[in-house]
């Protein structure tokens, strides 16, 4: 999982402006905001979408300026190192276009300029208009980035030093920053959907394939594999732990598929830049489908065993009106395992539904946890051999934050539990049991909120605070006489 980026800095991908007129050289043109930031100035409210393929504009502020918003600029982080919090800024002037870049932030003094840039002239360029001049990096600049050499998981940071120029550009000494002295009091919300082909999947078994849909082009693993457009799945084999000196034949194994649609639920009330928002959250949701089924004899284990089957890392851009919130998503799959090691069994069961998990804040009660799943079950097919009791999921541990600093974690466990005194054979609601039996579904959901939310620019907590366990159960097939 990551783990909080002690500094966090600077670039990120930035939307283009909707289709306008080109206006030239002007100082009105200098004053220009991005199109996202302002439809209004009665409406603050800033858009929330996935950052355009392909785009590379960093957001900057300087808290002392007049204005004090955010503005996309041409700068580009060409280096960082985390341990130090030193970065080399480079701008992009000679390569950026006026499509994919905008204004830079005004002067520290406090004057905004004719041109928007602090008063910092182009380097040797033809006289571009206001919307083209880089921003010179400055004391005080708060910077946000997309990934970069040496931040693969993005930068947030405050320029707290000048060192000097180099070959690559401006060396600066950074620390670490919060969301709100870019976002200032502007308010946002939005679910954005992460690429299902953005993973990096790293397979922890032999028998894991993997499939994704996506807008133009399909991955299918397994032959005969179906996903629904934006769906990542993965199928998967895993031989399970035995009793020590049972026969080949009491020899357990889970298969089955794990398919989801994530998407990263943003939200943000800001009540300026130098004070706590009114209103935050982040959270991953989703639609989720399982197919799986499990058989033969388990070893005993009264905890659970979990044997992760494959990790999965995206770090989707969020554009925030002019400001780039990389956001980090990890997924680990498994299955666990549970049980007597008494019983045999032979359950396949199929789950469908939704699922959401994130943190709350508010100025009144802090930040407090949401999880919420609604999961439905498809008719059982079931045979359930002596008597004894195992329970086996299927499930998968997400963790979301932002800038590399972990904000949430948590653990979606769809199930299947069996318990049985004789022997139960049957498919759907036709079965034929010698002695009481019963098959269960359900799902858990707990979690964790992490001290790295304050990265929003909220007070910090004193320790971790649960999502709180979130369990339901419902009976697929019982019946016979004890």
């Amino acid at each position: 999982m990551p783990a909080l980026a002690a500094s966090a800095l600077l670039l990120a991908a930035g939307c283009s402006s909707p289709s306008s007129q080109a206006e030239p050289p002007s100082s009105s043109a200098g004053r220009q905001t991005d199109a996202e930031t302002s439809a209004s100035s009665a409406d603050r409210s800033l858009a929330v979408a996935a950052a355009p393929a392909g785009g590379a504009a960093t957001a900057a502020a300087r808290p002392g300026d007049a204005d004090g918003q955010a503005h996309r600029t041409k700068l580009s982080v060409s280096s960082y190192d985390s341990k130090t919090g030193r970065a080399v800024i480079s701008s992009d002037a000679s390569s950026g276009t006026p499509s994919d870049t905008a204004g830079a932030s005004a002067t520290s003094s406090g004057t905004p300029s004719n041109d928007g840039t602090g008063g910092a002239s182009s380097p040797a360029t033809p006289s571009p208009t206001a919307s083209e001049v880089p921003h010179r990096t400055a004391v005080g600049d708060v910077i946000a980035s997309a990934p970069a050499p040496g931040a693969p998981n993005g930068l947030l940071a405050e320029v707290t030093k000048v060192i000097g120029e180099t070959a690559e550009g401006t060396a600066v000494q950074t620390e670490p920053a919060q969301l709100n002295a870019l976002l200032g009091d502007d308010t946002a919300k939005g679910s954005v959907p992460v690429d299902p082909a953005s993973f990096d999947i790293d397979k922890l078994l032999p028998d894991v394939d993997v499939s994704w849909s996506r807008t133009g082009d399909v991955h299918v693993g397994p032959e005969g594999a179906t996903v629904p457009l934006g769906s990542l799945r993965l199928d998967v084999r895993a031989d399970l732990p035995t009793l020590g000196n049972e026969s080949a034949s009491a020899a357990a194994s889970v298969s089955g598929f794990v398919q989801v649609a994530p998407q990263v639920d943003f939200r943000y009330g800001g009540e300026g830049a130098d004070v706590a928002p009114a209103s935050a959250y982040l959270g991953v949701s989703g639609d989720w489908t399982s197919g799986w089924s499990l058989e033969g004899r388990a070893g005993a284990s009264a905890a659970p065993v979990r044997i992760p089957f494959a990790t999965l890392h995206a770090d989707p851009v969020l554009q925030v009106g002019p400001v780039p919130v990389v956001v980090n998503l990890d997924l680990t799959c498994y299955v666990a395992i549970s049980g007597d090691g008494r019983i045999t069994v032979d359950v396949e069961q199929s789950l469908e539904g939704d699922f959401k998990a994130g943190g709350t804040f508010g100025l009144g009660q802090g930040w407090t946890p949401v999880s919420a799943s609604d999961m439905k079950s498809t008719p059982v097919r079931t045979s359930v051999t002596t008597a004894g009791s195992v329970k086996a999921a299927l499930g998968a541990q997400a963790s979301v934050g932002l800038y590399g600093s972990v904000g949430v974690v948590a653990d979606l466990a769809p199930y299947v539990r069996g318990e049985g005194t004789g022997t139960v054979t049957g498919t759907d609601d036709v079965f034929e049991a010698d002695g009481s039996w019963a098959v269960y579904g359900g799902v858990d959901l707990s979690g964790t909120l992490r001290l790295q939310l304050t990265v929003f620019g909220t007070p910090v907590f004193q320790r971790d605070i649960p999502l709180g366990a979130l369990h339901h159960e419902w009976k697929l097939a019982g019946g016979g006489t004890p």
